[in-house]
């Protein structure tokens, strides 16, 4: 009985994790982040995945002020030179905090 109370908590956290993903992902369709990037492909910016792999949670302080402001030159030969247009006020100071999390997680 303890083991099936072990694997039933352990799913429906595996779940809660998964509706928090959906949830970020929707957050990130909705502030538009999906016209310039994808988890896995690059589009016309980084794959987020890359991103992830690129920085570690000691830059997620410069990644919300790269998010906030926008920038160019990081992804250079990835974008092409495009840059990333600022994302803030029009998004949330909460809701890109929220966005980053999510990307380094990746």
């Amino acid at each position: 009985m303890k083991t099936r109370l072990l694997s039933i908590t352990a799913a429906a956290a595996l779940m809660m994790g998964a509706q928090a993903a959906y949830a970020d992902l929707d957050l990130a369709k909705k502030s538009g982040c999906l016209a310039c990037h994808s988890i896995d492909n690059k589009v016309v910016g980084p794959a987020w995945k890359d991103v992830a792999a690129k920085y570690s949670a000691g830059d997620r302080a410069a990644l919300i002020d790269k998010v906030k402001k926008g920038g160019k030159g990081n992804w250079t030969s990835v974008t092409g030179g495009v840059p990333m247009p600022p994302y803030s006020p029009r998004v949330s100071d909460a809701n890109i905090e929220k966005l980053v999390d999510f990307i380094l997680g990746l």
